[in-house]
Parts: C-alpha cells; sequence; structure tokens
C-alpha cells in the first residue's frame, strides 16, 4: 500500500492552520476525547494531520483509526486497538480518526468503509485493514508491522525496552559457524563459504538459513563470471543450454528475474533428457534466492510443472 494514498493536501491543510501549541509527544497527555496515559492514543483532525500523524510517524509506527460514533464494529475494534496501543508503551502510536469530523482524511486513505485501520511509517501509509477484527489477529497484524520496523527505527525497540524496565532483549551468541562462512564471503572466498555452509548442512540438513546462504553464494559465483552479452548471445542460440544459464544469472544479476524464470521455463520445454534435467535444477537453485511465497517463484513452478508433465 505504500506510496498509494496522497496525503500532501492534508499535510498542507495542516501546515498552514494556526496550531496554538505543538502536538503531544509519548509521554504526554492524550488527545481530547482522552485514552490510556502516556498519550498513545490521540485524536487527531485534519488541522493536525501532519504534527500528529505525519511527523510522529518518521519516529514510531502511527496506526490510524477510522472510526464514527454511529458505527457499531467501530465500537468493538476501538477499545482493542486501544488496549494494545497502552501494552505497547509507545512502540506505535494509536491515532484515531472521526471521520464525520474529518472527512477529507477518510477521503485521503480512499477509505469505503469503516473500520478502517491504517498503518502510518515515514509519512506514507504501509499496510492496512478493514472490519472489526478479533483481538488475537489485532496483535498479529501489529506485531508483524513492529517485527518489520524496529531495525529501522530504534525508538520502537526503546519503548519496548522500557516497557521491561529498562532490561535489553538478551542477544543470541553468534553461531561461528555462520561467522566462518561469512568472513570468507566478505573477502570474496566463494569456495571457502560454501564450504562452511555445506559442512553446516551436512550436519544439519535442515538449517534453512545455511540453505539459502549457500544458494546465494553459488550464485555470487556464478553471476561475476557472466559475460555482459550473455543475454544477447542467448537470443540468438536459444538451444544452447550453457548460453541460457548464463544469460538467466545475468537477468536475476540485474533484477529480471521473471524474464530469467520465463527464459529458463521455455528452454526446458525445447530441450530433453540431461539438458532437461540441467535446466530445471538451475531454474530451482535460482528459486532458492527467493522468498518460497514470492509470487514470481510460484507463477514460475507453475510453468515449469506444466512444461515437464
Amino acid at each position: 500500500m505504500s506510496g498509494a494514498v496522497d496525503l500532501s493536501a492534508l499535510k498542507a491543510r495542516s501546515d498552514a492552520a494556526n496550531r496554538p501549541a505543538p502536538a503531544s509527544q509519548p509521554g504526554g497527555p492524550a488527545g481530547a476525547r482522552g485514552g490510556p496515559p502516556g498519550g498513545f492514543v490521540i485524536d487527531v483532525t485534519e488541522a493536525g494531520f501532519q504534527a500528529d500523524v505525519l511527523e510522529r510517524s518518521l519516529q514510531v509506527p502511527v496506526v490510524v483509526d477510522l472510526w464514527a460514533e454511529w458505527c457499531g464494529p467501530c465500537k468493538q475494534l476501538s477499545p482493542v486497538l486501544e488496549r494494545l496501543a497502552a501494552a505497547g508503551n509507545g512502540s506505535w502510536i494509536l491515532a484515531k480518526v472521526d471521520v464525520d469530523a474529518n472527512p477529507r482524511i477518510a477521503q485521503a486513505f480512499g477509505a469505503q468503509s469503516i473500520p478502517m485501520v491504517v498503518a502510518v511509517v515515514g509519512g506514507q501509509p504501509v499496510d492496512a485493514f478493514n472490519g472489526a477484527l478479533p483481538e488475537s489477529q489485532v496483535r498479529e497484524w501489529i506485531s508483524s508491522l513492529l517485527d518489520a520496523l524496529r531495525e529501522r527505527m530504534p525508538a520502537i525497540a526503546e519503548a519496548e525496552a522500557a516497557a521491561r524496565g529498562g532490561a535489553p532483549e538478551p542477544e543470541e551468541p553468534d553461531d561461528p559457524r555462520f561467522t566462518a562462512a561469512e568472513d570468507a564471503l566478505e573477502q570474496g572466498d566463494y569456495a571457502a563459504a560454501e564450504a562452511a555452509y555445506r559442512d553446516i548442512l551436512n550436519v544439519e540438513p535442515a538449517n534453512e538459513q545455511a540453505a539459502a546462504a549457500l544458494a546465494q553464494v553459488r550464485f555470487l559465483a556464478r553471476s561475476e563470471a557472466v559475460d555482459p552479452d550473455a543475454v544477447a548471445r542467448a537470443d540468438s542460440a536459444p538451444d544452447d543450454v550453457d548460453a541460457q544459464l548464463a544469460a538467466a544469472d545475468a537477468e536475476v544479476a540485474t533484477d529480471a528475474v521473471e524474464a530469467a524464470f520465463a527464459r529458463l521455463v521455455a528452454t526446458a520445454g525445447r530441450v530433453s533428457g540431461d539438458e532437461r534435467d540441467r535446466v530445471r535444477e538451475h531454474l530451482v537453485g535460482l528459486f532458492e534466492l527467493f522468498a518460497a511465497d514470492d509470487a514470481r517463484v510460484t507463477a514460475a513452478r507453475r510453468a515449469l510443472a506444466r512444461v515437464l508433465f
């Protein structure tokens, strides 16, 4: 959803408004409708949108709750959000927007129905949901949001540490096996890095981290040796399997992932026997560079299955 909503008009109106005082920061008073102590729940108006939502979202996520007094599901969802905001201790802020009093905010977010909840980060909406979800699902949605942003927004971890009485999260000790592999990779010694990851997998065949790293190392080693003209050469020789494999690596390296996958699927359909097996294994190896649920991988797996079976 990021970037899909134009908030510039609201920002301009907010900048132009002559506000008597800046918005309270976490730890200050809550908004006009009140909320849990600590200022983690605020009421937002069109005039205060810039300070209360956009500027705050540069530090921690701001979850905007679009509601109305007449909305029954809103009355179910809002208390859930308020409880979770209080428990979050400032790791995120709940910004409540009465859509009847502030219709331009609802319009800016493209709200077709309420309740609608939108997460704003860095001044832009990044995720949203509609309807009064169960508390467990709302909690999971917020947890996923914080997990995705914790490293980029230090204020999240600071608020969480304060909620624990200042105790930092215990850090897991580095695995020396991975450290050795990463050191080799930093030095450009792909063979040593591959051997290190293989050693881990020999002991722990189900270690997903090592398997993913091994696929990355193999690809890096191959892609560094790819001829810049690999794609043009492959296009002129569609039955040259080596040329097609090299071109697919070159395309993945330049983020032409779908083109690479389509190339190898088509090649698998043209060749047979051992050459088809080579193409299939190479393509499966490229799949391992991406998340299993990546839409490009899913589509290419289906296309490959149609060709092979």
